[in-house]
Protein backbone atom coordinates (compact mmCIF):
# COMPACT_ATOMS: atom_id res chain seq x y z
CA UNK A 1 0.00 0.00 0.00
CA UNK A 2 2.84 2.52 0.59
CA UNK A 3 4.35 2.14 -2.80
CA UNK A 4 0.40 2.71 -3.93
CA UNK A 5 0.34 6.21 -2.06
CA UNK A 6 -2.03 5.17 0.49
CA UNK A 7 -1.94 7.82 3.68
CA UNK A 8 -0.83 5.96 6.81
CA UNK A 9 -1.02 2.16 4.99
CA UNK A 10 -0.57 0.42 8.50
CA UNK A 11 -3.02 1.89 9.93
CA UNK A 12 -5.31 1.22 6.85
CA UNK A 13 -4.54 -2.59 7.24
CA UNK A 14 -4.74 -2.43 10.95
CA UNK A 15 -8.34 -0.82 10.55
CA UNK A 16 -9.44 -3.68 8.30
CA UNK A 17 -8.51 -6.71 9.94
CA UNK A 18 -9.73 -5.35 13.08
CA UNK A 19 -13.32 -4.56 11.82
CA UNK A 20 -13.21 -7.98 9.97
CA UNK A 21 -12.16 -9.85 13.51
CA UNK A 22 -14.58 -7.92 15.46
CA UNK A 23 -11.79 -6.77 17.63
CA UNK A 24 -9.75 -3.85 18.93
CA UNK A 25 -6.52 -2.91 17.64
CA UNK A 26 -4.96 -3.43 20.74
CA UNK A 27 -6.41 -7.08 20.86
CA UNK A 28 -5.57 -7.61 17.67
CA UNK A 29 -1.26 -7.00 18.36
CA UNK A 30 -1.94 -9.34 21.08
CA UNK A 31 -3.73 -12.09 19.01
CA UNK A 32 -1.87 -15.03 17.20
CA UNK A 33 -4.97 -17.19 15.99
CA UNK A 34 -4.82 -17.51 12.18
CA UNK A 35 -7.15 -16.36 9.79
CA UNK A 36 -9.51 -18.41 7.88
CA UNK A 37 -9.22 -18.99 4.36
CA UNK A 38 -12.55 -17.26 4.01
CA UNK A 39 -11.41 -14.81 6.36
CA UNK A 40 -7.61 -14.31 4.46
CA UNK A 41 -9.78 -13.95 0.73
CA UNK A 42 -11.92 -11.60 1.93
CA UNK A 43 -9.15 -9.39 3.97
CA UNK A 44 -6.65 -9.88 0.96
CA UNK A 45 -10.06 -8.15 -1.68
CA UNK A 46 -10.03 -5.45 0.99
CA UNK A 47 -6.40 -3.82 0.99
CA UNK A 48 -6.75 -4.65 -3.02
CA UNK A 49 -8.98 -2.10 -2.83
CA UNK A 50 -7.51 0.10 -0.50
CA UNK A 51 -4.50 0.17 -2.48
CA UNK A 52 -6.69 1.61 -5.33
CA UNK A 53 -7.36 4.57 -2.98
CA UNK A 54 -11.22 3.70 -2.02
CA UNK A 55 -11.09 4.62 1.80
CA UNK A 56 -11.38 2.19 4.59
CA UNK A 57 -14.93 3.65 5.51
CA UNK A 58 -16.56 2.48 1.65
CA UNK A 59 -14.51 -0.57 2.36
CA UNK A 60 -16.40 -1.81 5.34
CA UNK A 61 -20.25 0.66 4.17
CA UNK A 62 -20.07 2.20 7.34
CA UNK A 63 -18.15 4.55 9.31
CA UNK A 64 -17.66 5.95 13.26
CA UNK A 65 -18.67 9.55 14.53
CA UNK A 66 -18.69 10.40 17.67
CA UNK A 67 -20.65 7.88 19.72
CA UNK A 68 -22.32 6.43 16.32
CA UNK A 69 -21.92 3.88 13.93
CA UNK A 70 -23.22 5.41 10.52
CA UNK A 71 -24.03 3.54 7.27
CA UNK A 72 -23.07 4.85 4.19
CA UNK A 73 -24.24 5.10 0.19
CA UNK A 74 -22.98 6.50 -2.80
CA UNK A 75 -24.45 10.18 -2.00
CA UNK A 76 -23.58 10.54 1.18
CA UNK A 77 -19.90 11.89 2.32
CA UNK A 78 -17.82 9.70 4.84
CA UNK A 79 -18.10 11.68 8.40
CA UNK A 80 -14.73 12.82 9.34
CA UNK A 81 -13.70 13.82 12.59
CA UNK A 82 -12.84 17.86 11.55
CA UNK A 83 -16.89 17.88 11.62
CA UNK A 84 -16.92 16.37 15.13
CA UNK A 85 -15.84 19.57 16.18
CA UNK A 86 -18.51 21.40 14.45
CA UNK A 87 -21.06 19.35 16.55
CA UNK A 88 -19.09 20.45 19.46
CA UNK A 89 -19.89 23.87 18.88
CA UNK A 90 -23.69 23.37 17.94
CA UNK A 91 -23.42 21.51 21.45
CA UNK A 92 -22.21 24.90 23.51
CA UNK A 93 -24.73 26.85 21.81
CA UNK A 94 -27.54 24.87 22.73
CA UNK A 95 -26.40 24.24 26.45
CA UNK A 96 -26.39 28.30 26.43
CA UNK A 97 -30.22 27.94 26.62
CA UNK A 98 -32.52 27.18 28.91
CA UNK A 99 -34.88 25.60 27.27
CA UNK A 100 -35.43 22.62 24.60
CA UNK A 101 -33.88 23.74 20.97
CA UNK A 102 -35.59 23.36 17.86
CA UNK A 103 -32.56 22.39 15.57
CA UNK A 104 -32.62 22.20 12.05
CA UNK A 105 -29.36 20.70 9.49
CA UNK A 106 -29.13 21.33 6.16
CA UNK A 107 -27.92 19.07 3.98
CA UNK A 108 -27.72 15.78 6.73
CA UNK A 109 -25.46 13.26 4.13
CA UNK A 110 -25.71 10.08 6.55
CA UNK A 111 -27.11 12.30 9.48
CA UNK A 112 -23.70 12.45 11.15
CA UNK A 113 -24.51 15.97 12.60
CA UNK A 114 -28.45 15.59 13.12
CA UNK A 115 -27.93 12.11 15.21
CA UNK A 116 -25.41 12.92 17.54
CA UNK A 117 -26.89 16.31 18.31
CA UNK A 118 -30.36 13.68 19.19
CA UNK A 119 -28.08 11.66 20.78
CA UNK A 120 -26.53 13.88 22.82
CA UNK A 121 -29.16 16.60 23.78
CA UNK A 122 -32.58 14.17 23.31
CA UNK A 123 -34.63 17.18 24.94
CA UNK A 124 -33.96 19.10 21.57
CA UNK A 125 -36.24 18.81 18.51
CA UNK A 126 -33.87 17.85 15.37
CA UNK A 127 -34.92 18.44 12.25
CA UNK A 128 -32.90 17.35 9.23
CA UNK A 129 -32.98 17.72 5.12
CA UNK A 130 -31.11 16.96 2.25
CA UNK A 131 -32.22 17.20 -1.53
CA UNK A 132 -31.20 13.56 -2.04
CA UNK A 133 -34.09 10.57 -1.25
CA UNK A 134 -31.35 7.93 -1.19
CA UNK A 135 -29.38 10.15 1.38
CA UNK A 136 -32.36 10.33 3.30
CA UNK A 137 -32.85 6.88 3.26
CA UNK A 138 -29.74 6.21 4.97
CA UNK A 139 -29.95 8.48 7.08
CA UNK A 140 -32.93 7.61 8.80
CA UNK A 141 -31.71 4.09 9.01
CA UNK A 142 -29.07 5.31 10.96
CA UNK A 143 -30.92 7.21 13.10
CA UNK A 144 -32.95 4.14 14.13
CA UNK A 145 -29.98 2.19 14.14
CA UNK A 146 -28.70 4.68 17.17
CA UNK A 147 -31.87 4.74 18.71
CA UNK A 148 -32.50 8.67 18.47
CA UNK A 149 -35.24 10.53 17.32
CA UNK A 150 -34.54 13.13 14.39
CA UNK A 151 -37.50 14.31 11.75
CA UNK A 152 -36.24 13.86 7.98
CA UNK A 153 -37.31 16.28 5.13
CA UNK A 154 -36.19 15.98 1.69
CA UNK A 155 -35.53 19.67 0.63
CA UNK A 156 -33.63 21.63 -1.50
CA UNK A 157 -32.02 24.32 1.74
CA UNK A 158 -34.96 25.77 2.86
CA UNK A 159 -37.92 24.56 -0.14
CA UNK A 160 -40.70 23.29 1.76
CA UNK A 161 -40.13 23.64 5.32
CA UNK A 162 -42.87 26.49 5.86
CA UNK A 163 -43.86 25.08 9.60
CA UNK A 164 -40.84 25.75 10.52
CA UNK A 165 -40.98 29.12 10.39
CA UNK A 166 -39.92 31.21 13.22
CA UNK A 167 -39.15 28.03 15.17
CA UNK A 168 -35.29 27.33 14.85
CA UNK A 169 -33.35 28.34 17.69
CA UNK A 170 -30.10 26.75 15.99
CA UNK A 171 -28.96 25.99 12.23
CA UNK A 172 -26.32 23.64 11.50
CA UNK A 173 -24.88 22.30 8.06
CA UNK A 174 -21.68 21.30 6.35
CA UNK A 175 -22.40 22.78 2.77
CA UNK A 176 -20.64 21.70 -0.54
CA UNK A 177 -18.18 24.43 0.04
CA UNK A 178 -15.30 23.06 -2.74
CA UNK A 179 -14.94 24.94 -5.95
CA UNK A 180 -15.46 22.12 -8.63
CA UNK A 181 -12.74 23.87 -10.86
CA UNK A 182 -9.74 24.87 -8.83
CA UNK A 183 -9.91 22.18 -6.50
CA UNK A 184 -10.12 18.91 -7.61
CA UNK A 185 -6.34 18.88 -8.09
CA UNK A 186 -5.30 19.49 -4.53
CA UNK A 187 -8.08 16.59 -3.23
CA UNK A 188 -6.62 13.20 -2.45
CA UNK A 189 -8.48 10.93 -3.82
CA UNK A 190 -9.99 8.95 -1.76
CA UNK A 191 -11.63 12.18 -1.77
CA UNK A 192 -12.23 13.00 -5.26
CA UNK A 193 -12.64 10.02 -6.33
CA UNK A 194 -15.35 8.45 -3.81
CA UNK A 195 -17.13 11.29 -2.35
CA UNK A 196 -20.54 11.96 -4.00
CA UNK A 197 -19.93 15.30 -5.93
CA UNK A 198 -23.45 16.87 -5.26
CA UNK A 199 -22.40 16.98 -1.70
CA UNK A 200 -18.89 18.02 -2.29
CA UNK A 201 -18.83 20.43 -4.67
CA UNK A 202 -20.27 23.81 -4.58
CA UNK A 203 -19.62 25.04 -8.46
CA UNK A 204 -17.74 27.29 -9.75
CA UNK A 205 -18.12 29.96 -6.65
CA UNK A 206 -17.35 28.27 -3.01
CA UNK A 207 -19.74 30.48 -1.48
CA UNK A 208 -23.14 29.56 -3.11
CA UNK A 209 -24.62 27.18 -1.09
CA UNK A 210 -23.54 29.91 2.05
CA UNK A 211 -25.16 32.24 -0.32
CA UNK A 212 -28.21 30.34 -0.36
CA UNK A 213 -28.18 29.38 3.69
CA UNK A 214 -28.18 32.89 4.56
CA UNK A 215 -30.83 33.91 2.02
CA UNK A 216 -33.42 31.22 2.09
CA UNK A 217 -33.14 30.21 6.02
CA UNK A 218 -33.59 33.03 7.57
CA UNK A 219 -37.87 33.02 7.60
CA UNK A 220 -37.26 29.50 9.38
CA UNK A 221 -35.21 31.51 12.06
CA UNK A 222 -36.52 32.73 15.59
CA UNK A 223 -35.07 35.63 16.61
CA UNK A 224 -31.69 35.42 18.23
CA UNK A 225 -31.31 32.21 16.81
CA UNK A 226 -27.48 30.71 16.22
CA UNK A 227 -26.18 29.19 13.06
CA UNK A 228 -23.27 26.77 13.04
CA UNK A 229 -21.71 26.35 9.29
CA UNK A 230 -18.84 23.79 8.74
CA UNK A 231 -15.89 25.91 6.40
CA UNK A 232 -13.11 24.57 4.36
CA UNK A 233 -9.72 25.93 3.84
CA UNK A 234 -9.22 30.13 4.17
CA UNK A 235 -13.29 30.46 3.85
CA UNK A 236 -13.81 32.01 7.71
CA UNK A 237 -13.52 35.24 7.33
CA UNK A 238 -15.23 35.44 3.69
CA UNK A 239 -18.53 33.64 5.16
CA UNK A 240 -18.15 35.43 8.16
CA UNK A 241 -18.81 38.93 5.97
CA UNK A 242 -21.06 37.63 3.42
CA UNK A 243 -23.42 36.31 6.93
CA UNK A 244 -22.59 39.95 8.15
CA UNK A 245 -24.04 41.36 4.37
CA UNK A 246 -26.95 39.30 4.99
CA UNK A 247 -28.14 40.22 8.65
CA UNK A 248 -26.24 37.89 10.51
CA UNK A 249 -23.85 38.62 13.73
CA UNK A 250 -20.65 37.13 13.31
CA UNK A 251 -19.78 35.39 16.52
CA UNK A 252 -16.62 34.22 15.74
CA UNK A 253 -14.72 31.02 14.41
CA UNK A 254 -13.86 27.73 15.83
CA UNK A 255 -10.96 25.38 15.38
CA UNK A 256 -10.91 21.69 14.81
CA UNK A 257 -8.62 19.37 16.70
CA UNK A 258 -6.08 20.49 14.42
CA UNK A 259 -6.12 24.22 14.82
CA UNK A 260 -7.40 24.88 11.87
CA UNK A 261 -10.26 26.87 11.40
CA UNK A 262 -13.53 24.38 10.75
CA UNK A 263 -16.88 26.61 11.57
CA UNK A 264 -17.79 30.02 11.32
CA UNK A 265 -20.66 30.92 14.96
CA UNK A 266 -23.38 33.43 13.45
CA UNK A 267 -26.63 35.23 15.41
CA UNK A 268 -29.88 35.80 13.57
CA UNK A 269 -31.01 39.69 14.84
Amino acid sequence: MERAGVPEPVASAEVLLSELLGMGRAELAASEAPLTAEQASVYDAWISRRIKREPVQRILGYAYFRNLILDLNEETLIPRPDTESVVDAALGLIDSRDYPCVVLDVGTGSGAIAISIAQERPRCEVHATDVSETAIEVARSNAGRNETDVRFHRADVATGLGFLEGRVDLLISNPPYVDEVSAPRRLAPEVREWDPPAALYSGTDELAFFRRIFSETSPLLKRGADVVLEIGEKQAEKVQDLGDRSGFVPLGVRNDLAGTPRAVLLKWE
